[in-house]
């Protein structure tokens, strides 16, 4: 009798420890939602490994009042099994997406006909600190290659008073590039429209994309999903590597992008 009185007590512990865990993580997730929409930078990101780690914490937690009582035991052995199978395999598959998100992190030398310059974001009307490492590592590529066409892409975001695109060719321009070697995408809104509606102004203006190759400027996070859309958009792409600033960003992009590559192998 006393050992049951025991067993129900550590079930009532366990059952309130998750239902305070529970609040907690609502109220956690509620905040970093309102930053979300608030538009504070790098907060959807967060948001989203908010709520995952707190729906593991919290599947975890519920097993374990479970497992207090003895009817359930058996189950939760196995339920439990389940969860440790799935989360390893979670695990694994995030590792194998940042090796191949490092493997191709790196600047390629090769001889292009054009360079194309994804965009990231406008703050004030000016390039955010992510665009402005594309743009330095594109003038730093562009000092060997005088004849190499440039696409900058991005379009009117908003608050914004001009176009992403036209704000990187304001930088370039301040920098010493030739304007007459910018094309500006203007219409894009994410990397694939800006990779293929750059391969459209490319062909308007007499280039023969099937045959010519370009260099695809972006993030050492981001470049192997850039080029893996350039690929599939039937473009012949090399890399260029910009060093993303700050060690907290590249933790928070490292992370996001494990999620946008997995978008794009399943459902593009």
């Amino acid at each position: 009798m006393r050992k049951k009185s025991n067993s129900g007590l550590s079930m009532k512990k366990r059952r309130n420890t998750t239902i305070l865990f529970a609040i907690i993580a609502v109220a956690i997730s509620a905040l970093f939602y309102l930053l979300m929409i608030m538009r504070i930078s790098h907060m959807h990101v967060i948001f989203i490994f908010i709520l995952g780690i707190s729906f593991l914490v919290l599947t975890y937690m519920t097993l374990w009042t479970l497992g207090a009582n003895e009817k359930y035991s058996r189950l939760v052995k196995i339920l439990k099994r389940c969860y440790y199978v799935c989360v390893s395999i979670g695990l694994i598959c995030f590792i194998i997406l940042q090796s191949f998100i490092v493997s191709g992190s790196r600047t390629e030398e090769a001889d292009v006909d054009a360079l194309i310059i994804l965009g990231a974001g406008l703050i004030n009307n000016n390039p955010s600190l992510i665009l402005a490492s594309r743009l330095n590592a594109a003038i730093t590529y562009l000092q060997t290659r005088e004849d190499t066409i440039i696409v900058t892409t991005g379009g009117l975001g908003q608050g914004q008073t001009i176009t992403e695109a036209d704000a990187m060719a304001k930088y370039l321009i301040a920098r010493g590039i030739d304007e007459r070697r910018i094309l500006k995408e203007e219409a894009s809104t994410n990397s694939f429209e800006n990779i293929n509606f750059a391969k459209k102004l490319l062909i308007e203006n007499g280039m023969d994309v099937d045959n010519i190759k370009v260099a695809i400027v972006t993030n050492e996070f981001h470049l192997y999903r850039a080029k893996l859309i350039a690929q599939k958009a039937g473009l012949d792409p090399i890399g260029v590597s910009a060093v993303t600033p700050g060690l907290h960003r590249k933790l928070i992009y490292h992370f996001r992008e494990a999620l946008s590559l997995t978008n794009e192998f399943l459902f593009r």
